[in-house]
């Protein structure tokens, strides 16, 4: 007979159980002088010569494996400064009357092994049960070393740049569709095939641009990077371009809309380029060194190619779609939040 879980109550989580996860889940590395333990509120790392970097984003559209998302779009926000991740703190606040220790064990497991695929540690953070929610909420905060000459900024691109995009787009948005909205998704005639490949975009190809990053910063000499996350492409060009002070022109016919991100964005009526895009990967760099860019990558499996240009601020932000230019501006909320809705 299944033993029914037993849900855990309103506030901190017990003892015995924070203690049993952070043993199991939370090892560390010679740079940890306290790591996460039951009674320590913070974290120290003991730094070398190199600059730390921190990133810091929740996840409230995912449900479905939340601890693998909070890593890597953390790890993300890191690794495109040129930093490899290296420490991690998370939040985790469950809704109350049906958060059972298995739900909190699933969650730490996720984040382990996200932490594991990107090189990074657990050190900290904090869990608890939390009145008035209808879905678990994570905050993440990653830290990662860089040497202070290799540091790339999002607002150091230089008019002349080109626009480099590694892998397609909407990566993350294809795999929430699919994992939100499953049973609505079939019940529309969509393929349970398609669906599954869908789901699966958050391993393969997978929402992390850690390696892409890494590489690109290894093989050139980087001017710019940036993921686009929450309002898709359109937002992480527009936000590039506002942190570097700069114009844009964008080839929006040549941004490559992965397939089956095109078949579940037109069943809602999304735009694919304004659909949460992490797992994709923005880049300025000279012109010389765009092609050893593209080049390195695709030896890597990571499929990236041109799709614009770093112009004055003066000659503003355009995008050519459907063969005509237009100017180039964010949408006001991301796409994805209309599933929720229809």
């Amino acid at each position: 007979m299944t033993k029914t879980p037993e849900i855990l109550a309103t506030g901190k989580l017990p003892h015995s159980l924070l203690r049993g996860l952070l043993r199991k889940y939370g090892r560390g590395d010679d740079q940890i002088l306290v790591g996460p333990h039951v009674g320590e509120d913070a974290a120290a790392i003991a730094l070398r010569e190199d600059v730390v970097v921190a990133g810091m984003d929740p996840i409230t559209f995912a449900t479905d494996e939340i601890g693998w998302y909070v890593v890597h779009v953390n790890a993300n926000d890191v690794a495109v400064m040129g930093a490899a991740p290296r420490w991690f703190l998370v939040t985790f606040l469950l809704p109350e009357g049906r958060s059972t220790a298995q739900d909190v064990e699933h969650m730490f497991a996720q984040v382990a092994d996200a932490c594991r695929e990107v090189g990074a540690h657990l050190v900290g953070g904090h869990t608890e049960v939390t009145y008035g929610l209808d879905r678990p909420l994570a905050v993440g905060v990653m830290l990662g070393e860089v040497a202070r000459e290799k540091l790339i900024r999002t607002g150091n691109a230089q008019p002349g740049d080109v626009l480099i995009l590694a892998r397609g787009v909407p990566i993350e948005g294809t795999a929430l569709i699919a994992r939100e909205r499953r049973e609505d998704l079939l019940r529309r005639g969509i393929s349970p095939r398609l669906i599954e490949r869908a789901a699966n975009f958050l391993h393969d190809p997978g929402i992390s641009v850690v390696r892409a990053a890494l590489l690109a910063a290894a093989t050139a000499d980087i001017h710019a990077m940036h993921d686009p996350t929450e309002g898709g492409l359109l937002t992480g060009v527009w936000e590039l371009a506002e942190a570097s002070g700069v114009g844009m022109w964008v080839d929006g016919d040549a941004v490559p809309v992965l397939p089956e991100g095109r078949v579940l964005c037109d069943v809602y009526g999304l735009d694919p380029l304004g659909t949460i895009a992490s797992g994709a990967l923005l880049l300025t760099c000279a012109e010389s060194e765009a092609t050893p860019v593209v080049d390195a990558l695709g030896d890597a499996d990571i499929p990236a190619q041109v799709i614009g240009r770093v112009l004055p601020r003066t000659e503003g932000l355009w995008i050519r779609r459907g063969g005509k230019a237009q100017p180039l501006s964010p949408p006001p909320v991301d796409e994805i939040v209309k599933i929720w809705s229809t």
